[in-house]
């Protein structure tokens, strides 16, 4: 037997303020054809002042929960990933766990950006797999909105809010290899050289303000394909598949060409890539969880496939995970 951290369930949450890109153009200098063409997306969604990183969370998390078949009070590790917390402190998943009414358990943030997620999953997989508890929330929430420069539409049209969740719990399953479910293996890298080509340019110890989102696109862009084709060929190489055997990738959803591009280069076909950027935008840490909610509510990835996660985000950091449903 082999002890594995099981996805048991998925949830997401949205603001109920629904942005076209012609609302957008209506009040930035910008248009549907000019952010569709370079992007992809079509929709964003927009927090509201009463909804925020933790609402929205905790929102995505008692749906999971829901899914799992599993109560709060299960819950032994809670770990949101944000760049966009309630307060510089106490973490949001404390305030995530006051909102879902979990007793005592572990809970903290990861801030790794567009790829939190990601690190919180490693982190989360670690912890169950040394016992440290039986079942966690593992939470991608964020209000880009909150740190947008709306007069810069190079950025500001790339972004939205939202927030996606898993649940996973520690389990004996009789499996090797990347046969029988469970995560099966992750990586992560950083490159903190880059940091000043995507990155907010205040902070309670530089400016002593929050700051706006500051990026050199089109070098985000060279090193995101260049990067997400290489840890997809790690993670692959891991468990030793070919790309052929893959059900699912489900990427960052920050731009359709980046999106595209890492896949041609890796041999995937369109059909089997979970893309939902065209309705969200970029939702930095939620993006995953969110396209994996939609796509395992939608039926696309079922019981038995093997999913590919991947991101990249300012640091630059960047990771992917394999788990079989």
């Amino acid at each position: 037997m082999t002890l594995r951290s099981l996805l048991v369930g998925t949830g997401s949450a949205l603001p109920r303020t629904a942005v076209s890109n012609a609302e957008l153009a209506a009040r930035v200098d910008t248009s549907d054809e000019w952010i569709v063409e370079r992007t992809g997306i079509r929709n964003r969604y927009i927090a509201q002042p009463d909804e925020t990183t933790a609402t929205l969370g905790a929102e995505a998390a008692k749906r999971a929960l829901e899914a799992a078949g599993l109560t709060p009070a299960d819950i032994g590790l809670i770990i949101v990933a944000t760049a966009t917390p309630d307060n510089t402190f106490p973490a949001t998943a404390t305030k995530v766990q006051a909102l879902i009414g979990t007793p005592n358990c572990v809970a903290f943030d990861v801030a790794a950006v567009c790829s939190g997620f990601l690190y919180a999953v490693t982190v989360a997989d670690s912890m169950l797999r040394t016992g440290a508890a039986q079942h966690a929330l593992v939470i991608g929430s964020e209000t880009f909105s909150r740190i947008l420069d709306w007069e810069d539409r190079t950025t500001c049209v790339l972004f939205g809010d939202g927030a996606g969740a898993i649940v996973l719990s520690a389990q004996d399953v009789d499996a090797v290899g990347h046969e029988g479910p469970g995560i099966l293996t992750t990586r992560l890298h950083a490159e903190g050289q880059y940091g000043d080509m995507l990155y907010v340019d205040g902070g309670p110890s530089t400016t002593g303000t929050v700051g706006h989102l500051r990026m050199q696109g089109r070098e985000v862009f060279r090193h995101a394909v260049t990067n997400l084709s290489s840890v997809l060929g790690e993670v692959m190489a891991d468990i030793g598949i070919a790309p052929s055997e893959i059900d699912w990738v489900v990427p960052h959803q920050a731009n359709r060409r980046i999106i595209d591009a890492t896949a041609k280069k890796l041999g995937l076909p369109a059909e089997r890539v979970v893309v939902t950027v065209d309705q969200h935008a970029n939702t930095s840490a939620a993006s995953v969880p969110l396209a994996l909610d939609q796509a395992m509510r939608d039926g696309r990835i079922q019981a038995g496939d093997l999913v590919v996660l991947e991101a990249m985000g300012g640091g630059f950091t960047w990771g992917a995970a394999v788990v079989r449903l």
